[in-house]
């Protein structure tokens, strides 16, 4: 588990970096052709590693129901992205990670709700979905270099 931890915090820190090195504007701005922004992607991540690890493990997120309806799968951006939002993001970047390691060292996820990823993977449990979890960060950090590229 250290490893995939170690993993999911290296992406976390790219993230952050994007959000630290673009503008509100830049962070809001989906390239032509795109059906996306750079801080759709950043709340997206942050969404979805809450309900494959918590929500189908039948405890209770750290995010707002707000932002899960707003960020969660086939969802796109309705509005621009304040900076106050983009303040919470930050934090919950990293403190959602730190509270996922210390439930998982305290042994907290019990049961869990088998769910088929889109790319037909099948997760059974906690630690599963926390490893498939390094990987769709990854598929969207792709996705976010090649946004960079357009704005």
């Amino acid at each position: 588990m250290k490893t995939t931890f170690e993993i999911l915090l290296t992406s976390r820190k790219v993230l952050f970096n994007f959000l630290e090195h673009n503008s509100v504007d830049k962070l809001n701005t989906i390239p032509e052709g795109y059906s996306n922004n750079l801080i759709w992607n950043i709340g997206h991540i942050i969404v979805v590693q809450q309900l494959l690890i918590y929500k189908l493990s039948g405890l209770p997120l750290m995010i707002s129901d707000r932002m899960v309806a707003k960020y969660k799968k086939g969802t796109k951006p309705e509005e621009m992205v304040s900076q106050e939002e983009i303040n919470e993001m930050k934090s919950l970047l990293f403190s959602t990670v730190e509270q996922t390691k210390l439930d998982f060292s305290n042994k907290i996820f019990k049961t869990y709700s088998e769910f088929t990823s889109m790319t037909g993977y099948t997760m059974t449990n906690a630690k599963e979905a926390l490893e498939f979890n390094n990987y769709h960060e990854g598929l969207h950090l792709g996705i976010m270099m090649q946004i960079k590229k357009f704005i």
